[in-house]
């Protein structure tokens, strides 16, 4: 997995918005691109000037995003099961990934995706059980694009904040990204519990 990741900021590096537009796609069909660091590579990309623009950088990403997630719903909706069966394991897409999924969207409904985005693994195959379940596309679109703009603003921002000093701070992304991403899951989390509270006892 490390391999491909620099493999991608090396793609980003030399090929600026065109690599990282790949490898936001790539991961939202389940490559293994660890977007907890290539999304901060790129904002220290764009701190030192490889990359112009920070608002074009998060845009990228976002849209990278938007168009890996389509092309994955596509593949569940009419693809089916018979094919995330055959070639699921490729991209993650264990049955025990696709059960955890399955279990959010019944708990949560659509708003599901928008949990998922920042849960690993799951977020780069999340639209892939999405299109399996025919969920409706307008809400697919609303939950993916605002969980995907959090999400990349975030990182970038942060790597862009580090600048210089992000290869110095490497080690600790690998070490820590996964833990900063589920304390993300669990602020989502205690947020969705509190208005749901408070909408109960408004009613």
């Amino acid at each position: 997995m490390e391999h491909l990741q620099h493999l991608i900021i090396g793609l980003v590096d030399k090929f600026g918005y065109g690599g990282l537009f790949i490898g936001m796609a790539l991961g939202n069909i389940g490559a293994p691109v660890g977007s907890e660091i290539v999304l901060p590579a790129a904002g220290a990309l764009t701190a030192t000037g490889h990359l112009p623009l920070l608002w074009a950088t998060i845009a990228v990403a976002i849209v990278g995003e938007l168009v890996g997630g389509s092309v994955g719903y596509a593949i569940g909706r009419f693809g089916g099961r018979p094919l995330i069966d055959r070639y699921g394991k490729y991209v993650h897409l264990t049955h025990a990934n696709l059960d955890r999924v399955h279990a959010f969207f019944a708990r949560y409904g659509s708003f599901a995706i928008f949990i998922c985005r920042f849960v690993p693994v799951i977020r780069g195959i999340v639209s892939i059980p999405a299109g399996l379940a025919e969920m409706d596309l307008p809400q697919f679109y609303l939950w993916y694009f605002l969980g995907s703009a959090l999400f990349c603003g975030g990182l970038i921002e942060l790597g862009n904040a580090l600048g210089a000093h992000f290869d110095a701070m490497l080690p600790l992304f690998h070490k820590w990204g996964l833990i900063v991403l589920a304390l993300a899951l669990v602020a989502i989390a205690v947020a969705v519990v509190m208005a749901r509270r408070s909408r109960a006892r408004a009613n």
